[in-house]
């Protein structure tokens, strides 16, 4: 099974979570509108959302409450790229303009926050406090995330741990969040609900680093920004962080002041020492394993289509190009 045959299977239900994301996206404002359609019709993968979906049906969800919870699962992750791409200062996502580099950062960020808004009335909606503390907690763990990233921007000496706690926190917290939703709607046992979880984490974590990867070996069309924008930014990912151990020190030099100085413009030299240094495999085989411990959670799922596509969906995640 692969992202289509995933898409395919779960296009019902997902039509139905883009229509609520439009009726739920509109504003009085028509600057919150033009803003939040943009970036919402972007062309995101959807696989937060789509996590939500597979988790319920592989649990033999009957009501319609996923639809909900993916609609906002999708405003957190897009509220979180405004405010990401003001911090970082990004012209290009997805192969379009950012929304700061057309509306300006004050819009941007204020939009991000009518979108975490929205998603905290949505949630107050479905009346369940289980759902409210998961995506509370999971949307504050996203911030601390956030916060720890900056602080290790432009900091040649941030480990692989400490690399590892940001993803985990920025990026799988809300892969995380999503896979749980899907169980505790569907009323599972605590064993099912922290397993679909786990699964989300390792997925998410492996979805990260293959992004690492492809920042220093696809090319703009591919992936869709800038490659070299983590360089630019100051921001030591695992395929650098590993090159600094095992480069020479020489190349140790250039790596450090191109993390320290943001030099973007050394960005083939890096790429060099990147290469040279297996950086990359070794990358893709933490994201490997990742996803290998992704799938495993998933032993305990009932066999359906949808535990099917969970664990082709963790296979996609670490073989694609985009």
């Amino acid at each position: 099974m692969d992202i289509l045959a995933i898409q395919n299977l779960m296009n019902h239900d997902m039509q139905a979570v883009n229509a609520m994301i439009h009726k739920r996206l509109h504003s009085e404002v028509e600057l919150v509108n033009s803003v939040g359609h943009y970036i919402v019709n972007s062309g995101g993968k959807r696989l937060r959302p789509m996590l939500v979906l597979l988790s319920a049906s592989a649990f033999n969800y009957q009501g319609n409450d996923h639809i909900k919870l993916a609609a906002i699962i999708e405003f957190i992750h897009t509220a979180t790229l405004l405010h990401d791409d003001v911090v970082d200062a990004s012209e290009l996502r997805r192969g379009q303009q950012t929304a700061n580099s057309i509306w300006g950062n004050e819009a941007s960020v204020l939009v991000g926050d009518f979108l975490y808004s929205r998603s905290f009335q949505l949630m107050a909606e479905l009346k369940n406090m289980r759902v409210m503390e998961i995506l509370s907690t999971a949307t504050n763990i996203i911030a601390e995330g956030e916060v720890l990233q900056l602080l290790n921007c432009y900091e040649p000496n941030t480990t692989e741990t400490d690399y590892l706690r940001v993803i985990r926190s920025k990026t799988a917290k809300l892969f995380e969040a999503g896979a749980q939703l899907g169980a505790v709607i569907s009323e599972q046992s605590a064993n099912n609900e922290q397993a679909i979880a786990k699964y989300g984490m390792h997925l998410g974590t492996a979805f990260q680093l293959i992004d690492d990867v492809l920042d220093y070996s696809s090319n703009t069309e591919e992936i869709g920004k800038n490659i070299g924008d983590d360089l630019a930014e100051g921001k030591p990912t695992l395929p650098v962080i590993y090159a600094l151990k095992h480069a020479t020190a020489e190349q140790q030099e250039v790596l450090r002041d191109a993390i320290k100085n943001g030099k973007k413009d050394s960005i083939n030299e890096v790429i060099s020492i990147i290469n040279s240094t297996k950086a990359i495999d070794y990358t893709r085989k933490v994201a490997r394993e990742e996803a290998d411990m992704a799938i495993a959670a998933l032993t305990t799922l009932p066999s359906s289509p949808y535990t099917d596509a969970l664990y082709a969906l963790a296979e996609f995640s670490i073989n694609r190009s985009y």
